[in-house]
């Protein structure tokens, strides 16, 4: 089975905001995933759109047949941090972190599902044991003096 992939390194925008857009077009298929992708409003969207386009035409120069590509996987890690100062009181500073990230898509052909016929189990009953019938007890009469 063949497959298609695209990265993109060091964007600058954190790793959880970028996670939110790529988790929405997981496991979709790719005219799915950039129709989608058009509609959510996030700055994440155009670049994750992008990306899933760059890795439909490497699959177009691997002569891969493109009608049923799905997002097999999308991953997004931490790229580098750069760290930047803000100034506080006293002459002291606080860090800021500016983070990025990194991009990974992976387009692969959908697998077909199989039927597999499973034999059906047959219940096998136990012989039935005999039930002996006990004699019903006798009732206790009591008399009621008057």
């Amino acid at each position: 089975m063949a497959t298609a992939k695209a990265t993109l390194s060091n964007f600058r925008q954190a790793p959880r905001k970028m996670r939110m857009v790529a988790n929405t077009v997981r496991g979709k298929k790719v005219s799915e995933a950039l129709i989608n992708l058009d509609f959510v409003a996030k700055k994440a969207s155009a670049p994750i759109k992008t990306l899933i386009a760059s890795a439909l035409a490497n699959a177009k120069a691997l002569d891969i047949p493109t009608e049923n590509l799905v997002v097999k996987t999308i991953k997004v890690d931490g790229g580098s941090i750069m760290y930047r100062r803000r100034p506080a009181a006293r002459g002291s500073a606080h860090p800021i972190r500016k983070r990025t990230s990194s991009i990974f898509v992976e387009l692969g052909e959908v697998e077909s599902k199989k039927k597999v016929k499973v034999a059906k189990e047959v219940a096998i009953e136990a012989p039935k044991a005999e039930v002996v019938k006990k004699a019903p007890k006798a009732k206790k009469t009591t008399t009621s003096k008057k």
